[in-house]
Formats: C-alpha cells, structure tokens, sequence
C-alpha cells in the first residue's frame, strides 16, 4: 500500500497545477508527477476570427509573456500574407528592430520578476524556512534596497514596453507586414536618460548585473547542494542565427545534445515533420518530443538553461564575460543541473539590459517606413511563428480561409516544450529529498516546488488537450457518500 503526497496548489508559478508523489511501504518513492489541472481553450476560442486579429487575441493567454505571443502571432500573420523568403518582401529595419525591442524588454522584466520574487526567496531564507518568511514580504524585510532596485528594473522594463506597444499591458504594436508605428528621439531619450523617475538605461545595466552577483555568492557556498540539485537529462532547444548562436526573435531551431552536438537543425516552418506531442490522462499538458528519437530520448529542455547551452556567444559584452564562466563551468558540455537555470537566467537579464540600450540609441527607430506590402498573390494562407519567450521556444500556427477568418491553430508553448524535463525534475527532488525518510517535512516538500520554480512555468500557457475535456460528475447524499458517478 502506497503513500499519497499532494502540493496543492503549487505556489509562486503563474498558472494552476499539483504534484502528486506516491511513496511506498518502505519509503521509496514509487512515481512523482506535475499534473496540470486547468483547460483553456484559445486554439479554439480564435478559430472564425479575422486573421489579423490572432495577434491581439492570442496574447490574452498570459498577463506575463503576452509580449512572446503576440509577436509570434505577428511571425504567423506575416506569413499568411507573404511577407518574407516566398515574396522576397521583408519587414523594414524600423519594424523589425521595434519588435526586437519590445521583445528584449518583455525579457529583462519577466526575468527580473521570475528571479527575484519567485527564487531568491529560498536561495537568501533557505528551502525549509518558513513560508511566511520566503516570499516577497520577506525579501522586503531582509533587503529593502535590493527590493527597491528590482522594482525600479521592473518598472524601466515596463516603460519600454509601454513605449512600443502603447501600455504595459496586452498593447498592440504588429500588423501584417510590420508595426503601426516608430519610437520618437524623445520617447527614446526619456528611456535612455531615466527622466520622469525612471532609471537611466545605465543604472538599469548596473542593477541588472545583481542577480549574478547574488547567484554567485549562493552559488559559492552552497555549491554541492546547487550542483547536486535535480541534475537530469535533457535535449537542449533554442532559436539559432546563421552562425549557430541565440537569437531570440528570429532563425533556425537547433539541438543539441549532453556534447553540445547538433543533434537536429530545421527551418520551424517544417515543424510537424519533427515534433510530435505526447498525452497523458492526468494532465491537460500535451508532451512534444522529436518524432524520429522518441518521447523519451526526444523531449527537450528550453529556456535559459537550454539557450546557453545551445549558444556559443552572446552579441553584448557583459553578457559574453558571463557565458565564457557559465560555460567554463561544465568544460564545454552541455549544463544539466536544474538550479543551474536560474545562473543562466541572470545572464540573460544583463544581455537584455544591454540589447535594449543598443536599440533605444539606434536612429533606424525613428523611420518612417513601418509596414511593407506583398504582392496580391503572395498570399499563402498559413504561417508559423517562433521567438524565444523567457521561458523557451513558443510556437504559433495558424491557417485561415480566402476570406481571411482563421480556421485553425496550435501552439506549443515554452512550459509544454518543457513538460518531460519537469517531470523527471520532480522524481529525481523526490527521491532525494523524500525517498527513504520517516518523516516528510514541509521544506522537503519546497524542495519539490523549488525545481519546478528554476523553469518558471507558466502553466496558463500551456494548457492544451486532445480530444474532449473530461467531465466528472458524483452524486453524494447527506451523509457525504458517493452514490454514483458518470464519467466522459
């Protein structure tokens, strides 16, 4: 007979889910699982829309990554119309750089709330320190200055976005074939300044610097206890340039394996020639892996850990100091340790400060020419879109008739993509924190909720079924007994 251990709910993570561990008579742990246990159903909600409408709709998915969304569903409806390699017809430097911005902005904010409210809590208070204690109130209570920092990083980050999207929230920048309009020199000089309260793009550079002193003093002494932390397996999956390195907004998929050898490359156009998706009952999240090695040997891991394995340089120079010491750490292998994804996450908040300032003092911003036109028959009627979300690869797909309403569409997100790398996560805390103990405490069983935190998941996203929705229905007298049950 076997021993039920329940998280409900999972806490610090945007979305709903549980973690279900079994344990047996002899305290080994039996299975350990992340079910997901909310259904949303935009694929469907979006279909007998205007196709041009899926960028502004879709991004209501999430309060956190709506940046991510809508620019894949502005990749996708460039793609309907022509826009691109099939016309020959290319968004302009204004545009493109505009969505670039508005992009790295999305990065340096999201991150900077990822790390700082969600992980730094137990990496300053400890995995078994009181709950009251490790949560943002606390962090207020043992460093008030660092607080005032992050908050003000978030709040320049936010700004950027207001800038090109039009509020911080759910704005609209993308149209077909580009954006519907530039940053002037003053919105630009107010960013790069710091005017109105706001940091100047400088001090944002310095704070932004903050996490990775503050994981590498963790890092230092705690380091068997960070290395040893859930150190599994995975595929690694990011956004390549020509010359194999990161690129956040556009490119190749690439991945790699443990050696960093490129195990599969491909236009991400062609991806349901490579990527299948798993399901399973106990959960509304779908498992994707590459169809030719399997679901086991194929999954992959996204995100920052995934990026800087997969990448060689980064383009902005503290961001490359950084990498060269990340990746000197592992000898030049791929990194698997699961805390390690938090170090890489800070590294990426000082390439984003960096890649934002660059844009803000590049003039092109200031252009005129912000949408282009394809040929009347370039129309294709079907797109995909990918960009690097600050939790992964996000994928949209969609198709529309010749009256341009959308007929059908897929997303596989940055926390699906990640799904199996979560659930052997989840076994291998624990068997480490949980098998062959008497007694389970409420520390050990943060330790779980602590390696679900390092991927940020945003489990709103991901939520995606095949088939129908469950139903369940009990009927239960006055006495609290079950008398029947239908299920479908």
């Amino acid at each position: 007979m076997s021993t039920r251990l329940v998280i409900d709910p999972i806490t610090r993570i945007e979305g709903h889910g549980k973690v279900v561990v079994e344990i047996d008579d002899d305290h080994h742990v039996v299975d350990a699982k992340l079910h997901v246990v909310e259904f949303r159903g935009y694929e469907k909600f979006i279909q007998g829309h205007p196709f041009w409408e899926a960028p502004v709709l879709m991004q209501r998915i999430c309060g956190i990554c709506f940046v991510s969304h809508h620019l894949a569903g502005a990749k996708v409806v460039d793609d309907i119309v022509g826009v691109g390699e099939a016309s020959g017809v290319y968004l302009t430097p204004t545009a493109t750089k505009m969505r670039r911005l508005g992009h790295y902005a999305q990065m340096l904010q999201s991150h900077v709330t990822a790390y700082f409210y969600l992980v730094v809590p137990e990496m300053l208070f400890g995995m078994d320190a009181a709950p009251e204690q490790r949560n943002i109130l606390g962090l207020i209570e043992a460093d008030p200055n660092m607080v005032k920092r992050v908050v003000a990083l978030r709040k320049w980050g936010q700004e950027v976005i207001a800038a090109v999207f039009g509020k911080r929230m759910h704005g609209i920048s993308s149209v077909p074939g580009g954006v519907n309009k530039g940053l002037t020199a003053a919105e630009a000089d107010r960013l790069v300044r710091g005017a109105d309260g706001l940091l100047s793009v400088d001090q944002v550079i310095e704070y932004a610097q903050m996490g990775l002193e503050l994981f590498g003093d963790f890092h230092d002494t705690h380091r068997s206890e960070v290395d040893g932390f859930a150190n599994v397996p995975a595929l690694n999956m990011c956004l390549v340039d020509q010359e194999g390195n990161v690129d956040y907004y556009d490119g190749t998929l690439r991945i790699v394996d443990d050696q960093k050898k490129v195990v599969r490359q491909f236009d991400y156009h062609d991806y349901l020639d490579h990527i299948s998706e798993g399901v399973e009952k106990w959960s509304y999240m779908k498992f994707p892996f590459l169809t030719e090695l399997g679901r086991d040997a194929g999954s992959v891991r996204v995100g920052p850990l995934a990026r800087l394995n997969v990448t060689n340089t980064l383009s902005t120079p503290l961001a490359q100091e950084a990498l060269e010491k990340f990746h000197a750490y592992t000898g030049g292998c791929a990194n698997n340790m699961t805390l390690h994804t938090n170090w890489a996450r800070t590294i990426e908040i000082i390439h984003a400060a960096e890649v934002v300032r660059d844009l803000l003092l590049d003039p092109d911003l200031q252009g005129d020419a912000l949408v282009v036109t394809p040929p009347a028959d370039a129309w294709t009627g079907d797109g995909v879109g990918v960009v690097e979300a600050p939790r992964g690869t996000l994928l949209h797909h969609y198709r529309a008739d010749p009256e341009g309403e959308v007929t059908f569409a897929n997303l596989i997100v940055a926390t699906t993509q990640n799904n199996q790398v979560l659930n052997r996560t989840i076994r291998s805390v624990a068997e480490d924190y949980l098998g062959g103990k008497t007694e389970i405490t409420e520390g050990m069983m943060n330790a779980i909720e602590v390696g679900i935190r390092a991927y940020d998941p945003c489990l709103s996203c991901a939520t995606h079924a095949l088939g129908q929705m469950s139903l369940f229905v009990s009927v239960v007298d006055a006495a609290g007994r079950v008398i029947d049950e239908r299920i479908r």
